[in-house]
């Protein structure tokens, strides 16, 4: 399928985590091939000027009632779930970048989110990209026919979607833009060697991308709109972490921490939206439901319950720390016309493999492609920078690769667009059949040919 510089972001299936990730190859198939979308037409009263870049930002919480529990087997709330949404505008064209802390979400749901925020700000449908954090201590959101409690969820994530586009459109204005690039040591490689094989684990041997990419929306005055955030790790600190009472808690986790604590340093006055990265082989340093390692290298889980929030805490505060370190020393510049703005979507076939659940490591695995699928790419180019990604979990290494042979001076990689899909991994990991390899229903090869390609996409944009 060839590029698409209109934006046509395709409209798609979302493939889940927990059981309903594992479905059969051809629904697989299904869910990972493009679906062609008519772009929405405009807000007769959102209509953008013809001038310069501008920006504005917007968040609200997603209000969860205590009536709507147990969902998804969570009980209660630990801290508030968030919409974040960057709204973009250069010339007669806006772009939305939607910021979900959730895990993962239906395609029904993000349809009635591009609905809200068309109509809201008058961007097109294919211009609105949508990514979620990954954190799993959210329920997920599937297909509002699975209940009543699901039906209500989409509602209240609609809700604030309209509260956080309302804020954005409102704080539209003029806008400057600046890139930095700090490192922060809360990731780690969890892939380890036990006696059964590879499985989940503290990995300090393996590869992990400590660099955090941050980027800072000004107005013309100098005034901080928006801070992204751009790292390499899932926001698993609490997953499965049942307190000693008994609840499962909701928590925006780490990534939810991290944003929290640099919209807090600059008083609630900019928003800050966190990008996950190669987040496929990568878990927090410390997690309260954590893999141990004897030194048989025999495997086992344990769980610092309560004080596992300690953990999240300090984690989070740290990378939020370098973030906001970082975004005081950046400069933003190329207000006005001068900073392009430009979204382009390609997509590359690869093949897929059947797939299911890995609950424990095995020195065998079969990994026989039987079909293929079609895998969308999506480029957000913002002056001298660049935010490329795909809807699966990327490796460290396919993301370094990335980076390394990209012409931007700054290029933010990023997993889990539209809703996110199963994991990506690099070739070694199917030599080694470590959990990515086998939670994937990609085929080995996938992620070298996804990355060569965004390569080629990324030369073209930049040319």
């Amino acid at each position: 399928m060839s590029k698409n510089e209109s934006g046509a972001a395709p409209q798609r299936s979302s493939l889940h985590r927990r059981s309903f990730l594992n479905g059969s190859v051809a629904a697989a198939v299904t869910a990972a091939s493009l679906v062609g979308g008519t772009a929405a037409a405009r807000a007769s009263d959102a209509k953008p000027a013809a001038s310069g870049l501008k920006a504005g930002a917007g968040r609200a919480a997603i209000d969860i009632p205590s009536s709507l529990l147990p969902l998804d087997n969570f009980t209660t709330v630990h801290d508030d779930l968030y919409v974040r949404i960057l709204l973009l505008e250069n010339g007669s064209r806006r772009i939305a970048l939607v910021v979900l802390e959730l895990t993962s979400i239906s395609a029904e749901a993000l349809a009635d989110m591009r609905s809200v925020i068309t109509k809201a700000a008058g961007a097109e449908t294919a211009d609105i990209v949508v990514t979620v954090t990954h954190t799993f201590s959210a329920p997920h959101v599937t297909p509002v026919g699975n209940g009543a409690g699901t039906a209500r969820f989409v509602q209240l994530i609609t809700e604030a979607t309209s509260t956080a586009i309302a804020a954005a459109v409102e704080g539209l204005r003029s806008a400057r833009v600046g890139y930095g690039t700090g490192t922060c040591d809360v990731n780690v490689n969890r892939d380890v060697l036990t006696a059964d094989g590879w499985w989940l684990g503290t990995g300090e041997a393996g590869p992990s991308d400590k660099s955090v990419g941050v980027t800072r929306f000004d107005d013309l005055d100098g005034n901080p709109i928006a801070v992204l955030m751009n790292y390499g790790v899932q926001s698993s600190v609490m997953m499965e972490s049942v307190m000693a009472n008994g609840d499962l808690p909701i928590s925006a986790d780490l990534a939810g921490a991290a944003a929290r604590h640099v919209e807090k340093q600059y008083d609630d006055e900019v928003v800050g939206l966190f990008l996950v990265g190669s987040c496929g082989d990568q878990s927090p340093a410390f997690r309260s439901k954590r893999y141990t390692i004897d030194k048989d290298r025999n495997w086992s889980q344990v769980d610092a319950q309560d004080a596992g929030w300690l953990l999240l805490t300090v984690q989070g505060e740290r990378l939020g720390t370098e973030v906001v370190r970082v975004s005081e020393t950046i400069r933003t510049s190329g207000g006005g016309a001068a900073s392009a703005l430009r979204l382009v979507t390609d997509s590359v076939t690869v093949d897929t493999v059947k797939t299911g659940l890995p609950t424990q490591p095995t020195k065998s695995h079969e990994f026989t492609p039987d079909a293929t699928a079609d895998v969308p790419i999506w480029a957000l180019q913002v002056g001298d920078g660049v935010f490329v990604g795909v809807e699966p979990e990327l490796s460290t290494d396919t993301a370094l690769g990335i980076k390394k042979h990209s012409p931007f001076p700054h290029t933010a990689v990023l997993s889990m667009l539209e809703g996110g899909s199963k994991n990506m991994a690099e070739s070694r990991s199917y030599a080694r059949i470590t959990y990515e390899a086998m939670d994937s229903s990609y085929a080995q090869g996938s992620a070298e040919t996804v990355a060569a390609k965004i390569g080629d996409l990324l030369d073209s944009l930049r040319g």
